[in-house]
């Protein structure tokens, strides 16, 4: 019997541009190909980064990655984009170059895992060429309700759970509340050709049900993750002052909340030193490249920059951590550096609001501080550290990361039972929830 076909869209590679969501879906599409059932095919977007001088890409956008088969690239320029309404302006991109691909192909399902910097209309533009085949999308952060980088914080640094166009436009007064009405409308009708939405976090979930995807339409689904590597050595015992920062160095992951409580620990005489893993801070510049660096010679010796990382040597990092500080300002979703964390028996101490708060149980596994709140962070870093026994007992309550054998059981359930149906027919449910 042969293999379903199912084509995973993605917005970068992570060879290319590492991300958490990049990462998961490589994860994925790499381990489903040894499935019975699955023939995966990944097409990752690719073009220059911000920032940097575009080059043109002639003859088709699409290439293979190399010594990969069954992995593309496709190419998209980075002013070709328009981010407002989350489509690409260059509609040959879909009617042209990406119909052609799936007749070439001819996927039996198509998975989404994002349309940033693609565009949103090509999930219409599978429904139109393959109008048969089942369309999913896991849904990784907030971008389709949210026009200030899909973070759902506000100008003020309020964050929001409610988005209108009265709303939106407070925090765009240049961009009219009919825009974002438009706006809103034109994502929505691209959405109505999905059939299944995935969402990671409970959290996440609902915030869409409240922007108006039908509860039936969206399950909560978290990522399934492959501990193929070895799961990182206890050592250190009795000194457990070794925090890691680990991701990218940008304004919403709170590297200026965690460096402020690091200055604040030093002032104290805390016995603490903080390890930061990430990169790309080059890309935000400004102000916010300015005061991170003022702040980092505030911290002085207390802080060690190791800057960016590949995957594979994770568990060589964490070895030489303790803890794992999650200081995000916005909401997140499901971050993968909480189950890297966990699969390397590291607790987590994270802001105490959304995806976070969910993955870390307070007092169990991690700890919880008010997000934002140097001196809170500070008194929580200082507990931790100072507290004996305290990092064996949120160890012991670290729980078994969703495996990914599991997740692609699950995934597998959902393509057999959208193949064929009608849209009246409602989603099977799968054959294990995923944790949390």
């Amino acid at each position: 019997m042969p293999k379903t076909k199912v084509l995973y869209v993605l917005h970068n590679h992570p060879a290319l541009h590492p991300g958490g969501a990049e990462q998961y879906a490589l994860e994925l599409h790499r381990a489903i190909r040894a499935s019975d059932e699955i023939e995966p095919i990944l097409v990752a977007r690719t073009g220059p980064s911000p920032g940097r001088q575009d080059t043109t890409h002639p003859g088709s956008p699409f290439s293979l990655v190399e010594d990969q088969p069954d992995e593309y690239l496709v190419y998209t320029a980075w002013d070709g984009f328009d981010f407002f309404h989350q489509t690409s302006r260059d509609k040959a991109l879909f009617s042209t170059y990406f119909a052609n691909f799936l007749r070439a192909h001819k996927p039996d399902v198509v998975h989404f895992q994002h349309t940033l910097f693609i565009g949103c209309d090509l999930i219409s533009q599978v429904r139109r060429t393959l109008p048969d085949a089942p369309i999913l999308y896991t849904l990784h952060e907030f971008l389709p309700i949210c026009n200030r980088d899909g973070q759902l914080v506000r100008r003020t640094g309020e964050l929001c759970l409610q988005e209108s166009p009265r709303r939106c436009n407070e925090c765009f007064p240049w961009v009219s509340k009919g825009a974002f009405y438009l706006r809103k409308r034109f994502i929505q009708s691209h959405f109505a050709n999905v059939d299944l939405f995935l969402a990671p976090s409970r959290f996440l979930r609902q915030r869409y049900i409240d922007w108006g995807i039908e509860p039936e339409k969206i399950l909560f689904e978290d990522y399934g993750r492959t501990p193929s590597l070895p799961i990182a050595e206890d050592v250190g015992v009795g000194t457990r002052r070794r925090i890691g920062f680990f991701g990218q160095l940008n304004p919403y992951k709170g590297i200026k909340v965690l460096l402020r409580a690091m200055a604040l620990l030093k002032q104290s005489g805390v016995d603490v030193h903080l390890f930061i893993h990430g990169a790309n801070i080059e890309l935000h510049g400004g102000d916010f490249e300015t005061e991170v660096r003022q702040l980092l010679a505030d911290a002085g010796d207390n802080v060690t920059v190791a800057g960016p990382y590949v995957h594979g040597r994770l568990p060589a990092l964490m070895r030489n951590v303790d803890w794992v500080v999650v200081p995000s300002t916005w909401w997140e979703n499901s971050p993968l550096v909480i189950q890297e964390a966990f699969l390397h028996g590291r607790p987590v101490i994270c802001s105490d609001v959304g995806g976070m708060a969910e993955k870390v149980q307070d007092g169990v596994n991690g700890l919880h501080f008010a997000i934002g709140n140097p001196g809170n962070l500070a008194g929580m870093i200082g507990r931790a550290v100072n507290t004996p026994g305290l990092w064996e007992t949120l160890r012991a309550g670290i729980p078994p990361v969703y495996a990914m054998d599991d997740h692609i059981a699950n995934l597998t359930l959902y393509y057999r039972g959208l193949i064929g149906r009608s849209s009246q027919d409602s989603v099977e449910q799968p054959l294990q929830t995923s944790p949390l």
